[in-house]
């Protein structure tokens, strides 16, 4: 089947259920429900972890007690980038998410930088949560009394791990991904409940946490822009519902559905968390303990954890920081593999076909899963081996391996979120789809609010990228960071303006591997 691509004349092929040529190369579907994209979507989030990780550096560098109202801020945003990414969703299934939505909006130029972008990111973020998987293993590890053993150990294991469970089945990850989703979650919400039940620490509750002007507002020495954009990385993952529409039982209902449930749900944790969090320890205590000058950073978890539910929680509370870490890498590789497979499967170049394969038997990107568990590997080995510690970042795994790709990552998701919110305005709009639902709040106000949200988000972050990175500012990563992340755009849409001008035929398969089109069914 053909479909005319709205930002011009030629046709873009379409997979639908009903082509046998194209059967070998798709996904096993009907095997997630609303229950099983929401729980591997939340789990690529990972709560424990982002607030583990995010919100000690938000209250001790960023916002201070104003790191909640920041959440707020952050939800606000990202329920209106939903709501027109929802929209598109309705209507397009597509396993390559922002690669085939942006296609479809803005053509294949724009289609196959972002793409490229997108893929960047999920690749890198895999990688980026094996160094927190591995610091917090190792340390839990030493606490419980264990060996002291180096961090690459502990990091080749949760790559071994995940490089096997994402060759099956979706339906096993996602198994494995509910039980390690739930348990955190229920060690966070005890945490907070018991702060709550006990009316908070040495300053009450701290109501004035939660005012949405504090989120601009900064502490000594700090920056509000580091608070909203470790706000906003916390979320990074909550798009990856789109990525299952294929294997999911109706993605033109559950996917918009479960990305807005995912949303609102991850807003409402981390906001009673963080705040909890702030008034369990105390306002000055709080900013003491995050910037590090009690002790370890974490113990603004670890210490109202202990103190208001017990030892046995807090020890329960490192257990999971560990499985946490470990879900959310492995949601990671999923999403990773997935835009591989997706870019294979168009067949643009012969070298990157393979990617495009399934497997036989579990219908899994086995290849594209293989590749990006590689990738995973030289990149945590090239941290281990080439990535000396320093005085002020001691723990490679954790500040260099994980911070600088977390940071790579979001800068690159963040600018295809804004390039996708442009896209729904142009599929909707300009290309004229779908009349009957064009509405001016769903399909034009909230994505132009959406873009302009994202937009400011990375402005911020590229004007304060050596405050983000810290201590590890003095990695060669770093500094090759938004060359990076630009550059690949640039190379994707050189490659699509190449084959548009000498292999017209391989142009039109950029982006046109669609599972269908709401209309065309």
């Amino acid at each position: 089947m053909a479909t005319t691509d709205q930002t011009g004349s030629s046709p873009v092929a379409t997979i639908t259920p009903d082509a046998p040529a194209a059967e070998h190369k798709k996904l096993k579907g009907g095997v997630l429900g609303m229950s099983g994209v929401v729980f591997t979507v939340l789990a690529t989030a990972a709560p424990i972890t982002a607030m583990t990780g995010n919100v000690p550096i938000a209250i001790g560098y960023g916002s201070g007690t104003g790191t909640p109202a920041g959440f707020i801020f952050a939800t606000a945003v990202l329920v209106i980038f939903t709501i027109g990414y929802s929209a598109m969703a309705r209507h397009i299934t597509a396993t390559g998410a922002f690669y085939g939505f942006i296609t479809r909006g803005l053509g294949r130029v724009a289609g196959l930088a972002s793409g490229l972008m997108a893929t960047l990111a999920y690749v890198v973020f895999e990688a980026s949560l094996i160094g927190i998987f591995a610091s917090f293993f190792k340390t839990d590890v030493e606490n419980f009394g264990g060996p002291h053993l180096s961090w690459i150990v502990y990091g080749l294991v949760g790559i071994a791990l995940i490089a096997g469970l994402g060759y099956f089945d979706i339906s096993l990850s996602g198994k494995v991904l509910a039980i390690f989703l739930v348990a955190e979650v229920l060690i966070l919400l005890l945490m907070g409940g018991g702060v709550l039940f006990h009316g908070g620490g040495p300053d009450g509750l701290v109501a004035g946490a939660l005012n949405p002007g504090k989120a601009f507002t900064a502490v000594a020495g700090g920056s509000s822009a580091i608070g909203l954009f470790f706000a906003f990385w916390s979320w990074v993952g909550f798009e990856t519902t789109a990525v299952y529409g294929e294997e999911s039982r109706n993605p033109t209902k559950i996917i918009p559905r479960a990305t807005l449930i995912v949303v609102v749900a991850l807003g409402l944790l981390y906001t009673f968390i963080s705040w909890m969090t702030i008034a369990g320890n105390g306002v000055h205590q709080s900013v003491a303990i995050a910037q590090g000058s009690t002790g370890n950073p974490f113990d603004l978890f670890f210490g109202v954890t202990q103190k208001f539910v017990g030892t046995w929680a807090k020890d329960l509370y490192l257990i999971l920081t560990v499985t946490g870490s470990f879900a959310c890498a492995l949601a990671f590789h999923n999403s990773a593999s997935r835009y591989l497979y997706a870019l294979g499967r168009e067949g643009l170049h012969k070298a990157v076909a393979p990617l495009g394969r399934t497997h036989d038997k579990h219908k899994s990107p086995h290849v594209a899963s293989i590749v990006q568990s590689v990738i995973t590997l030289v990149i945590t080995l090239y941290f281990f081996l080439f990535q000396a510690p320093s005085k002020a970042a001691p723990d490679v795994a954790y500040y260099y391996q994980f911070g600088l790709l977390a940071i790579m990552g979001t800068m690159a998701i963040l600018i295809v979120q804004a390039i996708c919110s442009i896209s729904v305005v142009w599929y909707f709009h300009v290309g004229k789809r779908h009349p009957e639902t064009r509405t001016w709040w769903r399909t034009l106000v909230a994505p132009l609010a959406g873009a302009a949200g994202m937009g400011y988000v990375v402005y911020l972050l590229f004007t304060h990228l050596s405050f983000a990175a810290g201590a590890a500012s003095d990695s060669p990563v770093y500094t090759i960071t938004p060359y990076l992340v630009i550059g690949i755009g640039v190379v994707g849409a050189i490659i699509a303006l190449v084959l548009r001008a000498t292999d017209r035929g391989r142009y039109e398969l950029i982006g046109s591997t669609v599972l269908a089109e709401s209309h065309e069914r």
